[in-house]
């Protein structure tokens, strides 16, 4: 692991096997870090691939800070990592807030450096429902909920997040694990995070993806329901949706087998 410094802060980077030919960038969700693409960055190496994870701002043992919580500029994050260790050419994967900050990351610098998108169980185009256009996702109230419990009781809410992650039932110890992952982050960009996911769109962002794209998604997602698949699908042009019929939000797990299985058949197309 390793810290750059971009937009005055210290952003983490766990960089494996940075001499092979083949890079895959993965952006962690809500309210998690870059622990959770542990079942991914373990294989990947062993095939030739050099994988590059970060801690977003306010998470894991990068710094927090009092804001810059936006999509924009967690993405502008991104970019200035990218930039500053030359990443080109690469797979970029974003797994459910992460799915929604790779997508502004499209938008806003052209994708750069980007040859393929995954989109895993992607909290896209809008985390909560818009009404009639899109009537998918959790309420507004749903997620100011969720806010409020991280304001007092932040353990607590992601223990009952976690809850509704899984579709099979994983034993205590990964729960405890997944949790884990959870309580590391900081509390102001837990919460920071929150906000945006209730307040942001990117409807006209998907407009903008012209790589080849993987969607990851499983049918029983109670986070961020397969219609939201579906939607993207439609609107990314290039694009090839992976259904998991058994997996819920925690496609990394539920299936894992088949999981890698078809991920590693994308990166190898």
């Amino acid at each position: 692991m390793y810290y750059v410094y971009v937009n005055d802060i210290n952003i983490a980077v766990y960089d494996l096997n940075p001499s092979a030919k083949k890079t895959v960038l993965f952006i962690h969700g809500w309210p998690l870090g870059h622990k959770i693409f542990e079942y991914q960055t373990n294989i990947l190496p062993k095939l030739g691939y050099r994988t590059v994870s970060i801690d977003l701002r306010g998470f894991g043992k990068s710094d927090a800070t009092s804001g810059g919580y936006t999509y924009s500029q967690l993405a502008d994050d991104i970019y200035k990592v990218v930039h500053a260790i030359g990443l080109k050419d690469f797979t970029l994967v974003g797994f459910s807030m992460g799915g929604a900050i790779v997508l502004r990351y499209m938008s806003l610098f052209n994708g750069y450096g980007v040859s393929k998108l995954v989109l895993a169980a992607a909290a896209a185009p809008s985390f909560v429902q818009r009404p009639p256009e899109f009537p998918y996702g959790m309420t507004r109230e749903d997620v100011n909920k969720l806010i409020a419990q991280a304001c007092t009781d932040r353990p607590e809410m992601v223990t009952d997040f976690g809850e509704k992650v899984f579709a099979s039932n994983p034993p205590e110890s990964f729960r405890r694990w997944f949790n884990d992952i959870g309580f590391s982050a900081s509390g102001i960009g837990t919460i920071g995070t929150a906000v945006s996911l209730r307040d942001e769109e990117l409807f006209n962002d998907l407009k903008c993806v012209r790589v080849p794209t993987g969607i990851f998604h499983g049918k029983l997602d109670e986070i961020c329901p397969y219609e939201f698949a579906v939607f993207m699908n439609e609107k990314i042009e290039d694009s090839i949706l992976y259904t998991f019929e058994y997996s819920g939000h925690a496609i990394f797990y539920d299936e894992l087998k088949l999981f890698n299985q078809e991920f590693l058949q994308f990166l190898e197309e």
